[in-house]
């Protein structure tokens, strides 16, 4: 590798969808290619479907596996995961569903060797992955179990230079509360600003949000700040953390907004997805935190509604890039200094 860029793998995602067009507006965004050496992993066909989505003709450098360490600027990684016939724009499918994982897999087997130093995948779309064999909770669980991960993980979203995580994540709201525990949520603290760290930012300023209405209002309303966040928080600072709360959720975004925090531990889904996509649901992407390879996407999803029309915004996409470009030249120096 050289000295200069990171290394990273490109997946379209769902064939069906968006993914395979964004991917060609991206290469057409300005400095992307200086920024990394690229390996575009997948069908041709599918490809070129999303350079003629695009409105683009690219020449692709074709490599083997054996090469992928070697190459330089834009190449290609041939796969064979679904046939021609079988894509179907704005349809969901057991194919697209099968190709999306095995260009996924073949992704992240290099970055577990170390041959590549970031995966950005295009937008899944989960009921074909679900269809053609996902058996997990969804994605980023699917990925820790491929490459052999135990150890705790979990969703980030990030907008800009805010990061956001969540103590319980796709379960129902009534089930919330008696998940939010003393270890869950230090764990949530633990991964944001590791993740923040990773991107490039020593140390982070942590905003804990409250569970209840007006932080619980000295336990009128509920004592899950008392007895659990309020006792964390000050664990936390105690370890001379920059984390403070709980704040109550109906502000902790405006300050977030403000720009005086730089991460937000929420104890649900919508507490913090509701917020962050009103923000810039057009520039939200999505981190597998606590992963050890970095892994990005657009936290948007497949967009069937446009799909094949070229109206697809690549301003996510080119977030999740550039997000992906800082941590993986931070994944790379801390793998040669092991």
């Amino acid at each position: 590798m050289t000295d200069q860029k990171p290394r990273i793998a490109i997946i379209p995602g769902d064939p069906s969808g968006i993914g395979p067009e964004l991917i060609f507006k991206l290469l057409a965004q300005e400095g992307v290619r200086d920024a990394a050496d690229i390996v575009l992993i997948g069908d041709q066909h599918v490809w070129q479907q999303g350079a003629q989505q695009a409105g683009m003709t690219v020449d692709l450098a074709q490599i083997d596996e054996a090469g992928v360490e070697t190459q330089e600027g834009l190449s290609w990684l041939p796969m064979q995961t679904i046939a021609p016939e079988d894509v179907r724009i704005a349809e969901v499918t057991v194919a697209g569903g099968e190709c999306s994982l095995r260009c996924l897999d073949k992704a992240l087997d290099l970055a577990m060797a170390g041959k590549v130093d970031g995966v950005l995948f295009g937008p899944f779309n989960k009921a074909a992955l679900t269809s053609a064999g996902l058996n997990a909770e969804d994605e980023h669980r699917y990925i820790a179990r491929h490459i052999g991960f135990k150890g705790y993980h979990s969703e980030i979203n990030v907008l800009d230079n805010l990061m956001t995580t969540r103590v319980t994540s796709h379960i129902g709201l009534r089930d919330v509360a008696e998940r939010i525990t003393a270890e869950a949520v230090e764990k949530a603290i633990g991964l944001a600003e590791d993740t923040c760290q990773r991107a490039g930012n020593a140390r982070p300023h942590i905003a804990v949000a409250a569970l209840n209405p007006h932080a619980g209002d000295n336990g009128k309303f509920g004592r899950e700040e008392i007895d659990i966040l309020q006792p964390v928080v000050k664990a936390a600072q105690d370890k001379q953390k920059h984390v403070t709360g709980p704040w109550p959720s109906d502000t902790v975004f405006l300050k977030a907004q403000r720009g005086e925090v730089d991460a937000v531990v929420t104890m649900y889904h919508d507490q913090g997805q509701i917020a962050i996509k009103l923000m810039g649901f057009d520039r939200g992407v999505t981190v597998a935190g606590g992963l050890p390879i970095p892994v990005a996407t657009p936290a948007h999803g497949t967009a069937f509604d446009i799909a094949g029309q070229n109206k697809a915004n690549v301003g996510a996409t080119l977030q999740a890039f550039n997000l992906l470009v800082r941590m993986a030249l931070n994944h790379r120096a801390n793998r040669a200094a092991a």
